[in-house]
């Protein structure tokens, strides 16, 4: 297990700035650093007297990493790589790639390259919110964090020296009062008693919520939607004797990123009310795709309401990604914003009639933090706005920092975008850790299954059977379906399965027949995944080829 050692915590007042590392609580008569060791919870809070500017808060632990232990460690966002690696492993930044490649593409808005800083050394790794040393007999040592509202929690391993790391993320920040530095839950046991324990000690009981099977409409036709090809795609999901209960629409229905009321009326031209109400009219929930906290540079939004935008010290707007004409941040904390968001899901829910809302890039809304707040606490209060916003409406999040999700949202997406390919092409190979890849979303699906049932129900993004349009192999979306069925909970198409034959039905079954099986242990090398399941009393082996 993981044995304290000390917290270092450095902060500024009046111009001058202080360190303080200890092993126990000290005080002096501007602020206090209150440590709390407990045998399942470590806590450190700071107490000033007055403001202070926090620039560290951090954990150091004693861990006695075995050769064969497997370490995963939380990768940021949704869509970042997360996979066990051994005691070698290490996670690649940006800093191979050009700067000028990276200012064009913005590819540090998507992670956490930004504010974290990546090692080049073996054995060095990192990630947020939770993370785990798996031994060989099948024990879980987890650390996961309690307190992801007051800032994201930066877990570091260091496998040479035999520690552990825990950093809140909370530079610059400005307190007066108490602030929360670090919460964590220390457990040691099986996977299930590990991530039972650290969900009990979140106060975040069960979702609740059913496995779903539907369709969505991206990775058939990508924007190039209408309201014909959608009801065309719905007839065909007709063919498939598997009933469906979603099927949602995805990005393409508006005339830009950000416009969400604004309807490209040459495609549907009729509004989505009608297509909404044909969807239901199949016993299907109609699904609709927004990215709320975000706007691309050709919107209306994007020039009509520049203060809207989310702005950087020196007053620029702050660029989320390159996707579309170029993405860009909105500030949640701009009222008149957020009324424009309280009337687009008002009226994409009660007058459009759609019941479930995929929420797309989500991150946008802490790429920087504020003085007051953390990146962590402005996710956390993004999160509670589109909570309330959404009312009865289930959401599926994605593109989100997942801690700050738990227990907010219904289904969440756990990887990467997949892509008709099975790694993308190799020069995107060298690219950030969320580029689409299907063999970094399968790799996803299995080490983040633990959260499905726990924190929400996990979409490990669409299958593909279909043998057209695509240049995976048969085992490959094999793999992809099998794996899909085994760790996730949120199947969806994006498939014409009025279009399948003999064998493509055939894989549908035996993907299906899989939704059952308890997985008891994933095993995962540069060029094999194996995973042990139980179905029925039975135990069944998969191995793929990765």
């Amino acid at each position: 297990m993981y044995k304290f050692v000390n917290v270092k915590f450095a902060y500024r007042a009046e111009g001058k700035g202080y360190t303080v590392t200890s092993a126990e609580s000290v005080s002096n008569a501007r602020v206090s650093l209150e440590i709390k060791e407990n045998t399942e919870t470590f806590g450190v809070t700071v107490r000033s007297k007055s403001e202070i500017e926090i620039m560290k808060i951090s954990a150091e632990f004693e861990y006695n990493f075995l050769p064969d232990d497997r370490i995963f460690l939380n990768g940021y966002q949704s869509w970042t790589d997360s996979a066990e690696l051994g005691t070698d492993g290490r996670v690649r930044g940006l800093d191979h790639i050009p700067a000028l490649v990276t200012d064009k593409y913005a590819f540090t808005a998507y992670g956490d390259y930004g504010f974290t800083r990546y090692s080049r050394r073996k054995g060095r790794s990192h990630g947020f919110s939770y993370g785990y040393v798996k031994h060989s007999d099948g024990i879980f040592d987890l650390i996961g964090s309690l307190g992801e509202s007051s800032g994201f929690t930066l877990i570091r391993v260091n496998t040479d020296k035999n520690t552990v790391t825990v950093e809140k993320e909370c530079r610059g920040l400005h307190i007066n009062g108490d602030y929360e530095g670090l919460s964590l839950y220390l457990g040691s046991g099986s996977e299930s008693e590990v991530f039972d324990g650290w969900f009990a000690w979140l106060g975040i009981a069960p979702s609740g919520e059913k496995p779903v099977f539907g369709y969505t409409s991206w990775y058939r036709h990508y924007q190039d939607i209408n309201e014909r090809c959608i009801l065309n795609d719905l007839a065909g999901l007709k063919e498939c004797k598997v009933k469906a209960d979603i099927f949602q629409i995805d990005d393409g229905y508006q005339t830009a990123v950000g416009d969400w009321l604004s309807v490209d009326m040459s495609k549907f031209p009729d509004g989505m009310k009608p297509a909404a109400d044909r969807i239901k009219e199949e016993g299907m929930t109609p699904g609709l795709w927004l990215a709320p906290f975000v706007c691309e540079e050709k919107s209306e939004l994007f020039s009509a309401h520049p203060d809207w935008l989310l702005r950087d010290e020196n007053g620029e707007p702050v660029r989320a990604g390159s996707n579309w004409s170029g993405a860009y941040a909105l500030d949640i904390y701009n009222e008149e914003f957020r009324s424009y968001l309280k009337e687009v899901f008002r009226t994409v829910t009660d007058e459009w009639g759609f019941g479930l809302l995929k929420l797309d890039f989500l991150y946008a809304a802490c790429i920087i933090p504020r003085r007051d707040k953390t990146r962590g606490t402005v996710m956390s209060d993004g999160m509670d706005l589109l909570r309330e916003l959404a009312g009865a409406a289930k959401i599926l999040g994605c593109g989100v920092p997942l801690a700050s999700a738990f227990g907010k949202v219904d289904f969440c997406r756990i990887g990467a975008d997949v892509t008709p390919d099975w790694n993308d092409k190799p020069y995107m190979q060298l690219t950030h850790r969320e580029r689409p890849s299907t063999r970094n979303s399968i790799l996803n699906s299995v080490f983040r299954r633990q959260l499905s049932g726990r924190a929400f129900v996990n979409d490990p993004d669409v299958f593909m059977l279909r043998d057209t349009d695509t240049t995976m192999s048969a085992g490959q979306r094999r793999c992809l379906a099998e794996v899909n069925a085994l760790c996730g909970g949120v199947l969806f198409t994006s498939d014409d399965m009025g279009l399948y034959g003999d064998e493509q039905r055939m894989l549908l079954d035996d993907m299906m027949s899989l939704r059952d099986a308890k997985v008891l242990a994933a095993e995962f090398t540069v060029s094999e995944l194996i995973i042990s399941a139980e179905l029925e009393g039975r135990n069944i082996i998969r191995v793929y080829k990765m």
